[in-house]
């Protein structure tokens, strides 16, 4: 049945329609892995050497054990941001005669065989050779290395568990903080030296190696808890139902005044306060309008003023960047049917315009009072608006037309990159360092308000040509249509 579960997976990975869009951003990956398997290696070949030399009167295991807290608690926290759940189109294989027992242990199983269970072992194994090699004894190489792989075999289970408790909560990423800060500061403040007490027990299991039957039945109970809870939610009456709610009204009759956009316009508004994935748009404003803070208050950015402009780049656009670059796949779940109603795509993608206009606008004059650290500044952030609605609007509309993903909107909004492919990686370039660059040229050899001037004449020169840009643009996403209706017919 395994061997089933494989060649399913392997088939709806080749036959995806995002496959072939993905090919660079595959090639990029790659070589990323390729990146971190040769720092790993390199780290496992040189770590003892290295401790032998900086701490002579140490022994190198013994103090590298005592390190090995902060290691699994990192593990964890980069586990629960970066690394995707076991994800299986499980649905139709619950009305076909398969054991549901079956199917869990092969989710369970794939996600053992993640790339982050193995890149591990790259720094683990060498250092278990070099172990042998100054005479630890194999057996004691063998039982550590055995350790850290049944260690790692259990942040990952563990992960499971938290990203599963936390999926339904609006902050979903706060218990994995609470916990990680909790478990840190005990250990930073002694209340519980967990450092010492983890380095003591696996010290242990070096001189009786019988003890590794602890972390392998903890190892097997943490199993058995992911194994219990997505039992109990393998149903398809079970995941089918929806949640029961109090329906809400919202009065959204101003925006009549919009003109044939209007329609689309609340369809949008409806999505953002309704969906629990787009409305984390709506409350990353308030992050976005606080990053100034980061900065101008800050002496060492005095005399780099071309750095402002990032900074009001991403004050004015926030909304643009972090909602645009989903456009057109917030509405992947009912595109297919959008699409088919008798609708012209240029008032679709201009209510999508009209939103981020709108959005930059109130963005600058709520940014106003950063005139407190310079006149110069909230010239910058006004540059920085018109910039956003002459060029980066139209920039990410354009990206849009190559989105081939769909956004599952239920899902939790923190730290979710379910969706994004390779437009939402390559986009950031041309929509923050290229107005940089812009500014720097004119910046450097004339002065200030040149640089100024060049972003506000850009920015107007394409408020002046929107019409003919928009037609540019529909005639992309006519031209991708049908291609788009297909890819988000799809579960990515």
């Amino acid at each position: 049945m395994i061997k089933h579960f494989i060649n399913f997976e392997w088939k709806q990975f080749f036959r995806s329609s995002y496959w072939q869009k993905s090919i660079a951003l595959n090639i990029l990956m790659a070589f990323l892995a390729l990146y971190f398997i040769l720092t790993f290696l390199a780290l496992g070949i040189s770590l003892f050497p290295i401790l032998d030399k900086q701490f002579p009167e140490s022994d190198p295991l013994e103090l590298l054990n005592g390190f090995l807290f902060y290691w699994f608690l990192a593990d964890l926290l980069m586990r629960f941001f970066l690394q995707k759940l076991p994800v299986m189109n499980i649905k139709p294989l619950l009305i076909l005669p398969i054991k549901r027992r079956s199917i869990l242990h092969y989710v369970l199983g794939k996600s053992a065989v993640s790339f982050f269970n193995f890149l591990p072992l790259f720094a683990v194994i060498p250092f278990g050779i070099m172990l042998i090699i100054e005479d630890y004894g194999t057996i004691t190489a063998l039982v550590w290395m055995l350790l850290m792989v049944i260690f790692t075999l259990t942040i990952n289970f563990l992960n499971i568990i938290i990203e599963s408790r936390s999926a339904e909560t609006e902050l979903s990423f706060l218990p994995i903080i609470v916990i990680a800060s909790g478990l840190f500061a005990l250990n930073y403040f002694e209340i519980v030296s967990l450092s010492t007490q983890l380095a003591n027990g696996i010290n242990a299991i070096h001189i009786n190696p019988a003890l590794i039957l602890i972390p392998l039945a903890i190892l097997a109970a943490v199993y058995y808890i992911n194994y219990t809870f997505l039992l109990k939610k393998l149903y398809v009456d079970g995941s089918l139902k929806a949640k029961t709610q109090i329906a809400s009204t919202t009065d959204l009759t101003w925006t009549r005044r919009f003109g044939t956009i209007a329609p689309f316009l609340q369809l949008d508004l409806k999505l953002l306060w309704r969906n629990k994935r787009p409305r984390s748009s709506i409350f990353i404003l308030i992050i976005g309008l606080l990053y100034g803070l980061f900065f101008y208050p800050n002496p060492a950015y005095d005399n780099l003023e071309w750095l402002y402009v990032f900074v009001g780049i991403f004050v004015t656009g926030i909304f643009i960047i972090n909602f645009g670059q989903f456009i057109p796949a917030w509405d992947s779940g009912y595109y297919k049917l959008l699409m088919s109603q008798n609708i012209k795509y240029k008032e679709y993608l201009n209510s999508k315009y009209s939103l981020m206009v709108m959005s930059s606008i109130i963005m600058f004059v709520l940014s106003i009072p950063y005139v407190y650290f310079g006149w110069k500044i909230l010239m910058l952030h006004f540059a920085a608006m018109i910039y956003n609605l002459g060029i980066n609007t139209y920039i990410i509309l354009l990206a849009g037309s190559f989105n081939r993903k769909k956004i599952d909107l239920t899902q939790r909004a923190a730290f979710n990159y379910q969706g994004t492919g390779a437009v939402q990686w390559l986009v950031g370039f041309p929509l923050l360092i290229v107005p940089v660059a812009i500014f720097y040229g004119p910046y450097k050899l004339i002065g200030f308000e040149a640089g100024v001037a060049t972003l506000i004449i850009l920015g107007a020169i394409g408020i002046v040509f929107h019409q003919k840009i928009m037609r540019f643009i529909v005639s992309k996403y006519l031209h991708s249509k049908y291609i788009m209706i297909n890819a988000f017919d799809q579960d990515n």
